[in-house]
């Protein structure tokens, strides 16, 4: 009864619009008010014990390195390359929107910041060259979800401190995922290629030698090998990887002098910004996952899955479905918080590895970045570009069956997830 009452308070607080971290505070600070073997102090540790994370150091650098990419124009340099590289394809641009987002996503760690990196460079460059503006809106939104589950991810690094896993090993989880859903929207890329052959002929640029394009990107291209190759090669932590890949693009950043001290203080800001929210959330969801723990709200959850099937299979099923429905309605990083000590025993239970769990959490909850009613990054891209919310949520509809696919796919076949770390540890 009072489980289903935090939930139900949570849920009205977020429909009245009320910020994440208030939504989940408010109704734990009544339950510690009421509950008189508790006493303040001992939510206030509970508070701060969530935050009190050495992993969780990795998420302010990691979101520095990719506001630091942006501010330098690092990603222009890989557009650049990229756009050499498949000038003779049909449906460059398409392909181009793909691959910036899977090599960008080395260094962003977040669809928000691919989105706002990326958009506004490669929606008004397809737009030029022929593509439908809502096919261009559709697979900037579409390709920036790699980021989340490439590393190094965000959410990936919440969900490890969450569950308890490795961030190295969750990192290197995702990393075939995240080249399924390139994959995936190749696919999809060249079908429309196929469908409007004649969209690249106009306004084809002159292009740069190749080498010198490679030359000017390659610096960049060194970052993921900074990043997973110092991991595996047990050089430094996640953690330590992250401050490696912070040093590394200010050191680009100056040795290309692209970024000025103005600049550099809006990165700073921004940084700032951003980390607290997020922090602020991790604070609050501490607090709503340890009160619904001694509520018993896993073992209820737990139970209620067995009774109801004890198929593996199901089961994944009925998570993805309340998954995507959580998705709608909070952003990645807070549905993480409230869902994974929830749904992580029962996952034991129909013995699931966390590191598959965490992939499929994670691209379940990112989906629900181009859904309303959050939906960030259809915000983003109507921002960066000057398309209205609705052209740009009409642009992403048609891109959610490649994405639903590749989430179908994730599920329902674990060595996705689990070769890589398997192999790795071997």
């Amino acid at each position: 009864m009072i489980l289903g009452g935090l939930i139900i308070a949570m849920l009205v607080l977020l429909f009245l619009r009320v910020p994440v971290a208030f939504s989940l505070l408010l109704p734990c600070l009544v339950y510690v008010a009421w509950s008189p073997d508790i006493t303040l102090g001992v939510a206030l540790q509970q508070t701060v014990s969530s935050v009190d994370s050495f992993p969780l150091l990795a998420v302010p650098l990691f979101i520095m390195t990719g506001y630091l990419s942006n501010a330098a124009g690092l990603a222009d340099r890989l557009f650049q390359m990229l756009l050499i590289l498949f000038k003779k394809v049909p449906g460059t641009l398409g392909f181009v929107n793909v691959f910036s987002s899977l090599t960008f996503s080395w260094m962003s760690g977040a669809a928000i910041a691919d989105a706002a990196g990326l958009g506004s460079v490669l929606v008004p460059a397809m737009k030029k060259r022929g593509y439908d503006e809502k096919f261009a809106l559709g697979l900037t939104g579409a390709s920036s979800l790699i980021g989340p589950i490439m590393p190094p991810s965000i959410p990936a690094i919440v969900y490890a401190v969450t569950a308890g896993v490795s961030v190295g090993s969750l990192f290197f989880a995702g990393v075939l995922p995240a080249l399924v859903l390139t994959l995936i929207l190749c696919v999809f890329v060249y079908r429309e290629a196929r469908k409007n052959p004649l969209q690249e002929e106009a306004g084809r640029p002159e292009m740069p030698p190749l080498t010198g394009a490679i030359m000017s990107a390659f610096p960049v291209l060194l970052t993921p090998v900074i990043i997973l190759g110092g991991i595996l090669l047990g050089i430094f932590t996640p953690t330590e990887a992250a401050a490696a890949a912070v040093m590394w693009v200010l050191i680009l950043s100056l040795c290309y002098r692209s970024l000025s001290f103005k600049a550099l203080h809006g990165v700073l800001l921004k940084t700032t910004t951003t980390t607290g929210s997020i922090m602020l959330i991790v604070a609050a969801a501490g607090l709503f996952g340890w009160v619904i723990a001694r509520e018993q709200g896993p073992q209820a959850v737990t139970e209620a899955m067995l009774q109801f099937t004890d198929n593996p299979i199901v089961f994944l099923l009925l998570i993805n479905v309340a998954l995507l429905i959580t998705g709608m309605l909070l952003e990645p990083v807070a549905g993480l918080l409230i869902t994974v000590p929830v749904l992580m025993p029962a996952a034991l239970e129909f013995g699931i590895d966390p590191l598959h769990l965490g992939i499929v959490m994670i691209l379940n909850l990112v989906l629900g970045l181009l859904t309303p009613p959050v939906g960030l990054v259809l915000y983003v891209l109507s921002s960066v570009t000057g398309a209205s919310v609705q052209t740009v949520t009409r642009g992403t509809l048609p891109f959610l069956i490649p994405l639903l696919i590749t989430l179908l796919l994730i599920t329902f076949i674990p060595a996705f997830s689990l070769w890589l770390p398997g192999y790795m540890t071997e």
